[in-house]
């Protein structure tokens, strides 16, 4: 069990993480999400031990996780982290870069092992071929392989598929995270793609300015967000006047909705003008303006532009 117990840290003057506090089980994914610069990356490496705590402290099964004041190559031997610069030596080939940590008193084990590891990150065809030579999606599938050799029991990923492309990231996300479960290998992610947070992950926290905004399942989160903040870190989202929907309600209090809630209805008090179109593949994103502003929702088929309809919020 990961337990972080009311930790705050500062580079400086300024606090990057505010007494944070909570509990990680063996075996889960955790997501940490929030907005560029909200600390989510700071807070992995506190975890990794790369920094000392300004206050609090960090266990993994009851062992302190400790910063360099305390360990002369700071870093916890049961935990990986991988950065998002991959940190690869370019000159040897992708399977010398999965298999560098390795012993080589076991060749054979360790050549079905790195073997394994490129399967899993589709990266076996490119085993012998210089890392300097790979794209920046090739480098970070090997740069996860890597991580995995010597099977930690924390994993630290910070933005792990953000250079992949998108038809073979969903493909490796599912190995990935099955192959994490598989080895109750806990696991803490910082990412900015809900799908990686909605799909794959057991609880989700969200972070703001260094603060822990929530900590909740991603159903929960997602469908109960505390903030306007918070559904906006899972796509686009309308604040409308509650009024709207709910004749009962003050004049002030707001409804957040996501764009695939709110469906047609002719006869409704929400009457707005479509602006603009956006095809999403599925659907059409569509953009329109009412009294108070601008709001989106979803369309199975294009409509006019300049035309008026009515919509109604389906929970």
């Amino acid at each position: 069990m990961l337990e972080i117990k009311n930790c705050s840290f500062s580079y400086d003057k300024s606090t990057t993480i505010h007494s944070m506090d909570f509990v990680v089980e063996k075996g889960k994914n955790l997501a940490i999400i929030g907005e560029s610069g909200c600390g989510k990356s700071t807070l992995l490496q506190l975890i990794y031990g790369l920094y000392d705590l300004d206050e609090g402290q960090i266990f993994w099964n009851q062992h302190e996780v400790l910063g360099p004041k305390f360990h002369l190559i700071p870093g916890m031997p049961y935990m990986k982290y991988l950065a998002q610069d991959f940190d690869l030596m370019p000159f040897i080939t992708v399977a010398e870069n999965v298999g560098k940590f390795l012993s080589n008193m076991y060749t054979e084990q360790k050549r079905q092992r790195v073997q394994e590891l490129l399967a899993l990150v589709e990266m076996s065809e490119f085993a012998n071929v210089k890392a300097k030579f790979l794209s920046g999606g090739q480098m970070q599938r090997v740069a996860i392989a890597r991580v995995l050799a010597l099977e930690p029991e924390v994993l630290l990923l910070d933005e792990p598929f953000s250079h992949i492309d998108n038809f073979r990231k969903n493909s490796l996300r599912r190995k990935l995270f099955a192959y994490l479960k598989s080895k109750q290998i806990t696991c803490l992610i910082a990412t900015h793609d809900s799908a990686d947070v909605l799909s794959f992950a057991d609880t989700v926290l969200v972070m703001q300015s260094g603060k822990l905004l929530d900590f909740d399942s991603p159903k929960t989160t997602f469908e109960n967000p505390k903030s306007h903040y918070v559904a906006s870190l899972f796509g686009d989202v309308n604040e409308i006047p509650k009024h709207y929907f709910d004749t009962q309600a003050a004049p002030n209090e707001m409804e957040l909705v996501y764009p695939h809630q709110l469906q047609l209805l002719a006869e409704s008090k929400l009457q707005v003008t479509l602006s603009n179109s956006y095809f999403r593949g599925s659907h059409y994103l569509m953009e329109a303006t009412y009294t108070e502003g601008i709001l989106f929702f979803e369309s199975k088929t294009d409509m006019e532009l300049g035309a008026k309809v009515g919509l109604k919020f389906s929970c």
